[in-house]
């Protein structure tokens, strides 16, 4: 592989910047914190507050996207998005004791920011490199991600050890530092990487993107590729964010008192690390084998994971789990990421990834709403994770009816 551009390296160096708000808020310190202001309530209620967030932002993606595809509009949009959601996640701690009401309401707006950001931060991949390159491209990004994110979360850690685990200036400090590391980080995306691939402005661009998003969401049945991945992306894709959200919620219901927090939330730093070079070589494998054959083994991996996490036990079982899931988080994202890169039309990038991105948050809103709604049904968390099962499994079927990488580059 050539030597990275200064393009690519910024549009890597933001993965890296943000990777610190998945950690913290999105996994880690949030719902914990969330568990303090409910006052040992249900904390698997988090899903339907994450439902919610997902909604909003699958409404707004792809009108956002098409409006975007104009010249120099995708930075603006990427800005102002990325503005909300540091300023927010920052915000996070500037909320009262107990007004948990008011606690959802800011961490909503967290995940507008990020989730806002992320639609044109995947579409610039379009921008900073070549089809041949945007497996590796794309894999970089998410391992730099989980390995970057190790920092920022690992001092939260020390500061919540040492002010106390019960005590809420430690998260609250928490929050501040992730600001901060995101801010920082996204620094050299805004300087180098620009828009290459657009639509001319037109007339009336709100009124014409509402009529092109209306005939793509037409005429989107006639990329048959394009239509089947985004099915088959929808349903595994919602496995994976489950997990990523609902994994301490379901480690505290499970566990309950034979839980050390401290000691969880230790293992998810260690996880981060054990991702960095898996998602590397998931990009070099995908080169090697094909995209969407590793995108099948990573699915395969978490299926194993769900069943694993059924009979969940002890912090071994937390390990073991832990590495599964560690071992294909970063490859399936990446991958899908540069997957659909591929097979859209680079002039529309912003649209396309509008689609991507509500495939990916309704997706997202069905999840964590079936593990808390399930949980209340039984009254037992652990039937929970069985429910988004189906999905990987119907999410691979899918898959098989998709061409490999080589297929597409003919």
């Amino acid at each position: 592989m050539k030597k990275l551009t200064k393009k690519e390296i910024s549009w890597i160096l933001y993965d890296a910047g943000n990777s610190a708000y998945s950690m913290a808020i999105t996994t880690a310190l949030f719902p914990v914190y969330f568990g303090m202001f409910r006052a040992g309530q249900a904390t698997m209620d988090l899903g339907y507050f994450n439902s919610l967030a997902s909604i909003l932002i699958a409404i707004l993606a792809p009108i956002l996207g098409t409006i975007a595809d104009y010249k120099d509009q995708k930075k603006r949009f990427f800005l102002f998005f990325f503005l909300l959601g540091i300023i927010t996640t920052a915000g996070l701690a500037l909320v009262p004791f107990g007004q948990w009401p008011i606690l959802v309401i800011v961490y909503i707006l967290t995940s507008l920011g990020f989730a806002g950001a992320n639609i044109f931060y995947d579409a610039f991949l379009v921008d900073v490199t070549s089809n041949e390159r945007m497996d590796t491209i794309s894999a970089n990004g998410y391992a730099w991600g989980y390995i970057a994110s190790v920092i920022p979360f690992g001092i939260s850690l020390g500061v919540i050890y040492f002010i106390g685990l019960d005590n809420l200036l430690g998260y609250q400090l928490g929050f501040a530092i992730t600001a901060i590391w995101w801010g920082l980080f996204t620094i050299p995306m805004l300087k180098n990487v620009h828009q290459v691939y657009y639509v001319d402005p037109q007339p009336n661009p709100v009124r014409t993107s509402f009529a092109r998003l209306g005939k793509t969401l037409k005429e989107i049945r006639k990329y048959p590729v394009i239509f089947t991945f985004l099915l088959a992306y929808f349903l595994y894709i919602d496995g994976v964010d489950t997990i990523i959200k609902m994994v301490v919620p379901y480690a505290q219901d499970v566990l309950g008192t034979e839980l050390d927090m401290m000691l969880l939330l230790g293992f998810l730093l260690v996880i981060q690390i054990v991702a960095f070079p898996f998602a590397l070589l998931y990009g070099r494998l995908a080169t090697r084998f094909g995209t969407m054959k590793m995108i099948r083994v990573a699915i395969i991996t978490y299926i194993v994971a769900v069943f694993y996490s059924y009979f969940l036990s002890s912090f071994r079982d937390i390990f073991i789990l832990g590495f599964f899931i560690a071992s294909a988080q970063g490859g399936i994202q990446a991958l899908s990421r540069s997957y659909y890169a591929r097979i859209i039309p680079k002039e529309n990038s912003n649209e396309f990834f509008g689609f991507y991105n509500i495939f990916g948050k309704f997706a997202a809103i069905l999840g964590p709403f079936i593990m808390a709604f399930i949980q209340d049904v039984t009254g037992q968390a652990r039937f929970s994770i069985l429910g988004i099962l189906p999905l990987f499994i119907l999410g691979f079927l899918l898959t098989l009816k998709l061409p490999s990488s080589n297929q597409l580059n003919e």
